[in-house]
């Protein structure tokens, strides 16, 4: 409930009786403690109230009267008369928190002066009750329901109800269970859970960790105690969501920061070159304007005296656009046929190819993954499977968005009398809120604190990667710079909690019995859902555990019995087929209700809240609707409530997010710089009206990712050259020195990923095998750690096991960690991309780079035959998409020449000799800047 609702500020009349005694002569009042009147009003006076008065009530507090500072605000009880360790305006002002300012901190006179008078139990000059003045605060039903969720419920709540007490509300309490009623309002001493929780029968001690509760505090009895004895008052909590009255802790001036704010319709721009541009048209290479993107960017150059830099060569542009759709080299006859095409429509076309490549859907589901927070945990390969597919198949986003946030709302699966492959992606989806770890299945790491710490992690994932915000702050406190209350966080919380419930766990453990049929229903089997056996799919896998398996275990066992190598166990152990099962979140229907957590404690629980969004992303008078998603649903909506929120076409962020995502991986930086902060701390868009334009066209282009790469890739913008050699480039440096107005493309090094698929790819060793288990990873004796290969070779690196946790001798492939591959804490959404001398060591001493680059120059000395000139033709054009220039064949033909004459003093005949000189010359290849960094 509001703290409006709760602590009605005083009469004007009542407050007049203080300010009237402040006048009073000094000399008529001890003063050997302050006093409100004449030394803590003055203090709040110029410092806080400002802040917290009955207009704005930040924090949901007024201090402009007397009963404010009793009441207990978001973070705690505000003053506590005698106690200084349990008043949160004595911490605030003494730690420095508040007031916010730099240079607004108090005096050290002016903090000791509250603390004395907190100690002294907070005297007033005029007679005044201080009881009644924390009147409003008197403990009520929904302190101590909190407690109970908290310390009781597991045994006796909705899941069990043990000696048949539910002790969830003051009702079931007052039923009771066999031993009569739990309590008896107005007598605490004769209200049984108060004497077994004194006594320290409950919880029993013996099986605290077994249901991962502990005891109650002093504290908390004391509250307990107090309600009893006050005859167990019943509060209504009302309504905190949206209505017609005003919100006192979001304002419509909050609501007008741009990212604040719906994308607007936009003009284009008419750059300053004597023609207009129109939404269809396109212009040829010498304006450098081909469509509406670059009428923006030239109109934001040109007030800087700059233009686009030159078009980018055919041979430039090639590999730029496999690199950045498919995440690897074009091959070089693919790279020919492009040059010899005399088709004026031969790039839009080879876009068009490079699109519906399934490479396509590695590349960028990689990207979704690493916003996902993705690691393999059982099963959870089905998930990265389902993104690949998502992207291949251009799913709209908001679909997409849709089955990930709320699939297991979109159709009633224990209903459906087929499985299908849509019906599975609908739960696969949900894995996107699974990504988080998740200690929970110890029960040491289960309890309550544990749990709400998942749960943060999941709310920092969604945020992030979809809202673009930075949430996280806001589990214990207002947000700094964002209009985000407290408040706003656990209302968000609420939306989740049909499946992440901290006081009805499910935790992440498998089905104990995997032939079952049927979905599993009990509770704590369900994160993990075992699909109908109508699903011929999973019935067809689930006979492959059967047949290939126990062939597998044999020769497991066998390669054991002969102490055979580490490696050639895992490679077996990595081909056993999984069960058939489904990584998922599900909506039980029935979430417990949820409160502020103060400073996110879950030990200090404060006002209830209802679901909802932030309300800054609201107008701030529409209530969040939620409601069942079919007649009879055992489920809440409240997700698919959420999901159906997100991708309104006038959401404020979601194609925003979205788009400047895209934007990113294609330029190497956002319109936002900062793709995960569209706050007011993250950066102001670059070209404001080009995001809103993109967004807008984002939407009205059926949320189709794919279109926006079409959009994007064909502008005269992309298509610029990267180099600062020529005069306009030159010019810009001065002017645009981070080159953020996009006066030319920019230079950028391969990510990990790229960089190791490519150099298998060279090699002729990637093993293009989509989907299924993921590939495990060894430590070699040389210490570094290796993705094991098949007879076929390495597969791509998104289907090579990922530890988002590197504990127990975990850890990814060397290659990629040296690279910069990220670390899921608990998601990437900005990755880091470092020039450290350890990447220029891997690539030159590793054991593995130097045997790739010896079965490159094998497949160079297969396709080009003997003589050196053509084999340095073909190592260039498969290493850089490209021949070599005139002075670099000169000198690797003299590089070859000088190597062969070397080795010949060792190999054993002339033909091993060439081999080993032409390796070397290919090592060099992959170690040149030509090859690493994209231009």
């Amino acid at each position: 409930m509001s703290g409006r609702a709760r602590f009605p500020v005083m009469r004007t009349a009542a407050f007049a009786v203080f300010v009237c005694a402040a006048l009073a002569p000094v000399s008529l009042v001890a003063e050997a403690s302050p006093r409100y009147e004449t030394h803590i009003l003055p203090i709040l006076q110029a410092n806080c109230h400002r802040c917290h008065n009955s207009d704005d009530r930040e924090a949901e507090l007024d201090l402009t009267t007397p009963q404010g500072l009793f009441t207990r605000g978001e973070s705690g009880q505000v003053i506590s008369p005698g106690d200084v360790a349990n008043s949160r305006l004595y911490e605030l002002v003494h730690d420095g928190s508040m007031p916010p300012g730099e240079d607004e901190h108090l005096s050290e006179e002016d903090v000791a002066t509250i603390r004395r008078w907190i100690e002294a139990g907070t005297p007033f000059v005029a007679e005044v009750s201080i009881s009644e003045l924390m009147a409003g605060g008197t403990v009520n039903n929904h302190d101590i329901e909190a407690l109970m969720l908290l310390h009781c419920t597991m045994c006796h709540g909705l899941r069990r109800q043990e000696a048949g007490l539910d002790l969830r509300t003051r009702q079931s309490m007052l039923k009771g269970g066999r031993s009569g009623p739990a309590m008896v309002p107005g007598r605490p001493q004769e209200s049984l859970i108060l004497r077994r929780a004194r006594l320290g029968e409950m919880p029993p001690k013996a099986r605290e960790v077994e249901a991962s509760v502990r005891p109650m505090s002093e504290r908390e009895l004391d509250l307990l105690t107090q309600w009893i004895a006050s005859g167990a008052p019943l509060v209504d909590p009302g309504s905190d969501l949206a209505s017609t009255s005003l919100d006192p802790l979001v304002t419509d001036k909050d609501r007008e920061f741009w990212a604040f704010r719906p994308p607007q319709p936009v003009k284009l721009p008419i750059p300053e070159f004597g023609f207009r541009i129109q939404a269809d048209s396109t212009r040829g290479p010498q304006s450098g304007i081909r469509n509406p993107i670059d009428a923006f960017i030239s109109s934001r150059l040109d007030e800087i005296g700059l233009r686009l830099s030159p078009e980018a060569d055919r041979l430039t542009l090639a590999r730029r656009a496999s690199f950045d759709l498919t995440g690897l080299p074009p091959e070089p006859e693919d790279v020919r046929r492009f040059l010899a095409d005399p088709d004026p429509n031969a790039y839009e076309q080879l876009i068009e190819r490079l699109l519906g490549s399934p490479r396509y859907g590695e590349r960028w589901g990689r990207y979704w993954l690493d916003l996902a927070g993705y690691g393999d945990r059982p099963h959870a390969w089905r998930y990265r499977d389902y993104v690949i597919r998502s992207f291949n198949d251009d799913k709209s986003y908001a679909r997409f968005l849709l089955e990930q946030i709320a699939g297991d709302e979109l159709v009633d699966v224990e209903n459906v009398s087929v499985v299908t492959q849509a019906v599975m992606d609908n739960l696969v989806a949900t894995g996107f809120l699974r990504m988080a770890t998740d200690p929970t299945s110890s029960r040491v790491s289960n309890f309550v604190s544990h749990r709400v710490d998942v749960i943060a992690d999941e709310i920092n994932i969604f945020s992030s990667s979809v809202l673009g915000l930075t949430i996280g702050c806001v589990r214990c406190h207002d947000h700094k710079t964002d209009p985000i209350p407290h408040r706003d966080y656990y209302r968000l919380a609420a939306l989740f909690k049909g499946a992440f419930d901290e006081h009805d766990w499910l935790p992440p453990r498998i089905a104990d019995d995997p032939t079952r049929p049927v979905l599993v229903k009990e509770p704590r089997l369900l994160p993990y859902v075992t699909p109908l056996a109508s699903s011929d799919q999973l019935k067809d896998e689930r006979r492959k555990r059967e047949a290939e398996n126990e062939a597998l275990k044999k020769e497991i066992e066998t390669l054991r019995a002969a102490k055979e190598t580490v490696k050639q166990v895992t490679l077996l152990r990595a081909r056993v087929r999984p069960e058939p099962k489904i990584r998922a979140l599900w909506d039980r229907g029935s979430p417990s209700p949820t409160y502020i957590l103060r400073r996110g404690d879950p030990t200090s629980p404060g006002e209830w809240v209802q679901p909802g969004v932030p309300a800054v992303l609201t107008d701030g008078r529409t209530p969040f609707e939620v409601k069942p998603p079919w007649p009879g649903a055992n489920k809440t909506g409240r997700r698919l409530a959420l999901a159906r929120w997100l991708t309104r076409p006038d959401h404020p962020l979601t194609a925003r997010v979205m788009i400047n995502r895209i934007w990113k991986h294609h330029f190497g930086t956002g319109i936002v710089s900062t793709s995960g902060n569209f706050g007011r701390s993250g950066a102001r868009p670059t070209h404001p009206d080009l995001l809103d334009w993109l967004a807008r066209e984002f939407v009205s282009r059926g949320w189709s990712v794919k279109a926006m790469h079409r959009l994007i890739m064909t502008s005269g913008t992309y298509r610029q050259c990267s180099s600062i050699a020529h005069s306009k480039a030159r010019d810009a440096q001065p002017r645009d020195p981070d080159n953020l107005l996009l006066s030319r493309m920019r230079l950028r090094r391969m990510e990990a990923e790229v960089l190791r698929d490519t150099l298998f790819l060279v090699a002729g060793r990637l093993d293009e095998t989509p989907c299924g288990p993921p590939d495990p990873v060894f430590e070699r004796k040389d210490g570094l750690a290796t993705s094991l290969g098949t007879e076929r070779g390495w597969r791509r690196s998104i289907y090579v096991v990922q530890h988002t946790s590197h504990g127990r001798g975990e850890q990814n492939p060397t290659i990629l960690q040296t690279f910069d591959f990220p670390d899921m804490t608990p998601n990437c959404v900005e990755r880091v991309e470092s020039t450290a001398v350890p990447q220029a060591l891997h690539l030159l001493n590793d054991a593995t780079v130097r045997e790739l680059a010896d079965l490159f120059a094998e497949r160079v000395a297969r396709e080009a035959g003997t003589e050196p000139g053509h084999r340095i033709d073909e190592a260039y054009w498969i290493a850089l998409s490209r021949g070599p220039t005139s002075e670099e064949r000169q000198a690797s033909l003299e590089a070859l020449k000088e190597l062969e004459r070397v080795a010949r003093q060792t190999a054993p005949n002339r033909e091993e000799a060439a081999r080993r000189a032409l390796a070397k010359v290919c090592h060099t290849l992959l170690n040149s800047a030509a090859f690493v960094y994209i231009d």
